[in-house]
């Protein structure tokens, strides 16, 4: 007799259920609390608890992609008290039994699935098992609670493998990220240097404007100043005063350069004599 029992004395703790025999016949099930039997000819050959337990179950197979996994599935489950009887009568080892319907269930349903499925899918394979355990050991006097598949583990080189590839992805990404940010980096850029040629010629645009107006004023004064003087001739000689000082600019910095005297003279005797009648006219008047 258990250290709890004395003579025909019985305690059943709380959430434990006894089972009594008389001359090894069932005799009746004991709540929790003190009892009276009738010892020697009546005994508690049993306390079934009634507290959930839990059964891990570790089952290999392989899926619909030849890939072989290691699922690990937690069952929890307890005694019902109004079927405590079937609960120790009826199973031997009711552990045993439940492990058997996992690997039934685990190995009929994961080889339906790829290996990326099975692990988006881990819920279905938790419903199947409760489902399939469920209205079975309900007979034998179990209630199971829920089922959980805690763990779906392929072999360490198809995780590496899986692991690469995702890397490889996130790899592609990136590089298509950066020449995507590349392209807008240069056409940022060609539009950035053709808007500022655009600015650069309208600057050019504008200053030639203002040099032909300038020049346009200073050839309309200088007409107007010297008497009988035209627009070419005042020309001519912006043209030869421009001339000079270009060949003073070519002298200053040591360069060589093709020179024809006679073109120089000619247009200084065009441009000189031009200019002398003009004013040897206005002397006179």
């Amino acid at each position: 007799m258990p250290d709890q029992d004395c003579c025909c004395m019985v305690c059943v703790r709380t959430q434990e259920v006894g089972v009594v025999e008389d001359l090894g016949q069932f005799k009746e099930l004991l709540d929790p609390g003190l009892h009276c039997v009738t010892w020697p000819l009546q005994g508690v050959v049993a306390r079934l608890s009634l507290r959930i337990q839990q059964l891990d179950v570790l089952c290999e197979t392989k899926t619909k992609d030849n890939v072989f996994v290691q699922v690990a599935v937690a069952v929890q489950f307890r005694v019902l008290v109004e079927s405590a009887y079937d609960a120790y009568y009826r199973l031997t080892d009711p552990r045993n039994q439940i492990q058997s319907y996992v690997f039934d269930v685990v190995r009929s349903t994961v080889p339906k699935m790829e290996l990326d499925e099975a692990f988006a899918s881990k819920a279905e394979v938790a419903a199947a098992v409760l489902d399939q355990l469920k209205d079975v050991m309900k007979d034998y006097g179990y209630e199971i609670k829920n089922c959980l598949v805690t763990d779906l583990a392929p072999d360490h080189k198809v995780k590496a493998s899986m692991n690469e590839i995702n890397a490889s992805r996130r790899l592609k990404e990136a590089a298509s990220h950066k020449a995507e940010a590349d392209k807008v980096k240069q056409v940022k850029a060609a539009e950035a240097d053709a808007e500022a040629r655009y600015l650069s010629g309208l600057g050019v645009a504008r200053q030639r404007k203002a040099i032909v107006q300038g020049l346009q004023e200073s050839v309309g004064a200088f007409a107007d100043e010297v008497e009988g003087a035209t627009p070419k001739d005042v020309m001519d000689i912006l043209l030869l005063s421009q001339y000079f000082d270009t060949l003073s600019s070519v002298g200053a910095n040591s360069l060589i350069l093709e020179h024809d005297p006679a073109t120089v003279a000619s247009l200084r005797q065009s441009v000189g004599g031009s200019f002398l009648t003009s004013v040897s006219a206005n002397k006179k008047k």
